[in-house]
């Protein structure tokens, strides 16, 4: 199991997130496609993780990937994001965690042809928050 930064239980956890924050952050749920507050932001600034504040993608790697979820191309250090073999729902994906304290962010696809990098990292925007100031 990895060790990380941030490290609470579970009920710390709970106290500090909402309930659907703790179900995608902790328990690597999924929020509904098209729902998210993030989807559409245009801004430029920096995506955060929601659960411990570390700076995981910029504005500038935001691209619309019509597929209901937030989605980068590159995250913003090489070393900000974990990547784990999910073989969750009978197949085989990428999630994306937080390197920092662990939290399910989304999941990584290769089919962005569009993009520098072919890479989508389509993220939860309940995982996120968004800082326009950094």
């Amino acid at each position: 199991m990895t060790e990380y930064e941030v490290s609470k239980t579970t009920d710390e956890w709970k106290n500090e997130l909402s309930a659907e924050e703790f179900a995608v952050l902790r328990q690597a749920a999924t929020e509904r496609p098209w729902t998210g507050e993030l989807l559409d932001e245009k801004r430029e600034g920096v995506y955060r993780c929601k659960a411990c504040g570390q700076e995981l993608f910029r504005s500038d790697t935001k691209f619309d990937s019509h597929c209901g979820w937030p989605s980068f191309y590159a995250p913003k250090e090489s070393d900000a994001v974990e990547l784990i073999e999910d073989r969750s729902l009978g197949m085989l994906r990428t999630e994306v965690r937080c390197s920092n304290c662990g939290s399910h962010l989304g999941h990584l696809f290769d089919d962005a042809p569009q993009t520098p990098t072919g890479d989508r990292f389509c993220m939860n925007s309940v995982s996120l928050s968004f800082d326009e100031s950094a």
